[in-house]
């Protein structure tokens, strides 16, 4: 059986607030996973392993408030994981299993200076999108990244189309759904919970 968004979203958050996992933003200084045990009965559908009833979610990140402008005006904010270090940027999602990304919308990375390297999908089960952005916090472009066969050393890299400073990466497919398209703006904000 296959739960929907929604009620997986619901699950997770209902699994991290008994867990005592949600609202814990602050830094450790440490970037790593936590496993989430999902609900008897509850599929983990949309991960790589459908079977299996247990998730990986980020932890050791803080998250911030990102508010995206979409190109009509209107704005969203969404609670999203920020990797602002060279550790945290290291690690990004790498083996994070959970496609409720522990309860946050994505996870924004930030750079001082502006940056042409690429992203790459190596140790990252989930399939997802990636958005950059200059340093005004316009877009610059997306893709989609598949994941990198387990095992593989030599993953494919994805470049924006010029320089960037920021990086959003969500689980495939979903930003559009959170107003992150051609003509959109990024600023971050304060923590979240």
């Amino acid at each position: 059986m296959t739960i929907g968004a929604p009620v997986r979203r619901a699950l997770a958050v209902m699994i991290l607030l008994g867990s005592g996992l949600l609202g814990a933003c602050g830094s450790s200084g440490s970037s790593s996973s936590t496993t989430i045990t999902v609900a008897p009965g509850a599929s983990a559908a949309a991960g790589p392993d459908s079977s299996s009833s247990e998730l990986a979610a980020p932890s050791g990140f803080r998250a911030v408030i990102v508010t995206v402008t979409r190109p009509d005006g209107t704005t969203e904010h969404h609670c999203m994981w920020i990797a602002d270090d060279e550790a945290s940027r290291q690690q990004g999602l790498m083996g994070v299993t959970d496609p409720e990304l522990g309860g946050r919308a994505g996870m924004v990375f930030t750079f001082v200076d502006e940056m042409t390297t690429g992203f790459w999908m190596k140790d990252t089960p989930l399939p997802l999108s990636i958005a950059w952005f200059d340093e005004s916090g316009s877009f610059v472009s997306s893709a989609d990244m598949p994941p990198c066969a387990a095992g593989e050393q030599r993953c494919p890299s994805y470049r924006a189309a010029a320089p960037y400073q920021m990086a959003i990466e969500v689980p495939m497919g979903e930003l559009p759904a959170l107003g992150i398209l051609a003509g959109s703006k990024i600023t971050l904000g304060e923590n979240c919970s």
